[in-house]
């Protein structure tokens, strides 16, 4: 009788008629009436426990880079490294190799992670066939939340495409510049793109960029234009809602903002231009300009960073007569040659 199709067989070494096993001086002696026989062990399949185990494995490995920019927010936002480091990047630094950019990507992408995690619900994905999700939307929402009574009963064993979760964060970087319903929207489809399986980086590039093409906005900044930051949800902007930039360069659906502790690629919908005059516009770069080469300074101390900061943060196109006169003061005791 044959086995059951969940059976599986694996093949053991050979032996003889008399289950001994063969030698090879044998074999090459009597080739021809040596026999080889094959016993078939079973291998049994996962156990309940076991699969819920693998399946707890899995959600770990894929939650390994959303904990870490999960943990990084939290160092940074309770300053938690402030007994032993300076700064929250010389810390990143010092204790992880991470770069500031790093730490940046680590944190926007856990951000990324989990709106992809709580939006993956049914009402979203009612009526697409292609990812198999199709449920009430007042089912309770497990974990990921995904919110299918439906799935209670699926084949554990198979992974369900409206579950598929990143499992790196260059999966969810060209994410990060789309609004979170956006993101969870563009996610299933790039899931659906590789045939139900976490998609690679490059497949959910593409689809971002077949969207913004769809949605093109052309890019009316100008180099040199001063605007407004608006954070929204992009935790690379924290703390500076509201702050002066300058546009230093201008993309299809980005500009390169100047602000006055460096350099930040920033999406349109985190802009707003403060209208100033080019009078006010050329004021701004010169204390822009000014600032940055205090900063290249490396013996700054912490109350002349606290000045600047302050500088950086002006809701004004000029300098009120104290903040020109700290400035100043900071440009003489750092040995900062005035460029006008």
């Amino acid at each position: 009788m044959a086995k059951p199709p969940s059976t599986r067989k694996k093949a053991t070494s050979a032996t003889s008629s008399d289950d001994t096993p063969p030698d090879d001086q044998d074999l090459e002696e009597n080739p021809a009436t040596a026999t080889i026989t094959v016993t078939a062990v079973e291998i049994p399949e996962l156990t309940e426990q076991e699969i819920s185990d693998r399946l707890n494995l899995e959600r770990k490995v894929e939650r390994a880079f959303f904990e870490a920019g999960k943990a990084l927010m939290e160092l940074r936002d309770r300053r938690l490294y402030r007994s032993i480091h300076r700064t929250f990047e010389e810390y990143c630094r010092d204790r992880f190799g991470y770069t500031h950019r790093r730490v940046n990507y680590l944190i926007a992408g856990s951000v990324v992670f989990d709106n992809i995690a709580t939006g993956t619900n049914c009402s979203q994905n009612e009526g697409v066939d292609e990812t198999g999700t199709n449920c009430s939307q007042n089912e309770e929402a497990d974990e990921t939340g995904t919110n299918c009574s439906q799935n209670e009963e699926a084949d554990k064993t198979r992974p369900n495409p409206s579950r598929i979760l990143p499992t790196n964060e260059g999966q969810v970087r060209p994410l990060a510049q789309l609004e979170p319903q956006q993101q969870v929207e563009v996610w299933q489809r790039a899931v659906q793109e590789a045939g139900g399986k976490v998609p690679s980086a490059r497949i959910v590039t593409d689809v971002v960029q077949r969207i913004m093409e769809r949605t093109k906005v052309p890019n009316t900044y100008q180099i040199g234009e001063v605007c407004q930051i608006l954070v929204k949800d992009n935790p690379e902007l924290r703390g500076k809602g509201g702050c002066w930039a300058i546009v230093s360069a201008v993309n299809d659906f980005s500009c390169t903002l100047r602000m006055w502790d460096g350099e930040y690629g920033v999406g349109l919908q985190h802009m707003k231009s403060f209208n100033y005059l080019p009078a006010e516009c050329e004021q701004m770069r010169e204390i822009c300009d000014r600032i940055n080469r205090l900063r290249e300074n490396e013996n700054l101390e912490e109350a002349a960073r606290a000045v600047l900061k302050h500088l950086g943060e002006l809701k004004q196109p000029y300098l009120t007569g104290v903040e020109e006169k700290l400035l100043m003061l900071l440009e003489s005791e750092y040995g900062v040659r005035i460029i006008l």
